[in-house]
């Protein structure tokens, strides 16, 4: 019945429509030089971990329960993990694929796709390890609260410990920190392997959501700070949806003659 959470709602399950659609285009493209090129087991995993991003915004807005409130934490820290874990994945390939290319380089050897799934799954597994001390010693729970409204009583999340709450964070802003350091190192690689670009332009807009989320989420009410937290998740989302994946699509469906393995060492990155 509220409009705020409606419209979230409807921006959550529009991304979740959206990442399946994109998983459905890249599986059938799977074996044309586009998707071959710009790794697409990482892609996939990326793409699964930010459904599960969307679809734990929907957690934020249902009312405040025992199981809500520790969905709502957990399952963000570690779904937000394992695509940054991707996009880091990612970015490392395209710098090692680059340097594979000069003499006696075996780089891409030592980096395997095996090694990469199980990067990705490591560093996802740091965070998990995080978020289940969490819910065994202090989880998160709902508490009536009449700190903003003196005559009301609103129903609230609270995260039940502050270390493990920024402890979450921390991991997060590492694997951007990571990620955002070594696709600046890719910015000025050939145009063939300028997915970086893509993924720096991602990561600025998530950084810039994420370090404004902040001071607004600290002085909301609940009703509004829960709401502040759905939009920056749905915004970073979004992000990485939109500027890594919408410009490969958009060649995949639209401009097919340049979906070939000639053209990509030709054509700059859309």
């Amino acid at each position: 019945e509220d409009s705020i959470g409606a419209t979230l709602a409807g921006f959550a399950v529009g991304g979740t429509c959206l990442t399946i659609a994109t998983i459905v285009i890249f599986y059938h493209y799977r074996h044309t030089p586009l998707v071959r090129a710009n790794n697409s087991e990482l892609s996939f995993i990326i793409l699964f971990s930010l459904g599960l991003c969307f679809l734990c915004a929907l957690a934020f807005i249902s009312s405040p329960s025992h199981w809500s409130c520790i969905l709502r934490f957990t399952v963000f820290g570690v779904t937000f993990a394992m695509c940054l874990a991707g996009v880091l994945g990612k970015t490392i390939v395209v710098l090692m694929a680059f340097r594979a290319r000069t003499p006696k380089n075996r780089a891409m050897r030592w980096f395997t796709p095996n090694r990469q799934r199980l990067a990705v799954l490591m560093l996802t597994f740091v965070q998990c390890i995080i978020c289940i001390f969490w819910i065994i010693q202090y989880p998160p729970y709902p508490f009536k609260s009449s700190t903003y409204y003196a005559n009301v009583l609103s129903l609230e999340c609270q995260v039940g410990s502050d270390a493990y709450f920024w402890g979450v964070f921390i991991i997060i802003f590492l694997l951007t920190g990571i990620t955002l350091f070594f696709a600046f190192l890719a910015r000025k690689l050939p145009d063939s392997f300028n997915e970086a670009l893509h993924i720096t332009f991602s990561l600025l807009i998530f950084c810039a959501v994420w370090i404004t989320f902040f001071p607004v989420y600290a002085s909301a009410p609940e009703k509004y700070a829960a709401s502040v937290h759905v939009f920056a998740i749905l915004a970073s989302s979004f992000s990485f949806l939109f500027c890594i994946f919408a410009p490969k699509c958009y060649i995949i469906l639209f401009k097919p003659e340049r979906n070939t393995r000639k053209s990509l060492f030709t054509y700059s990155s859309p």
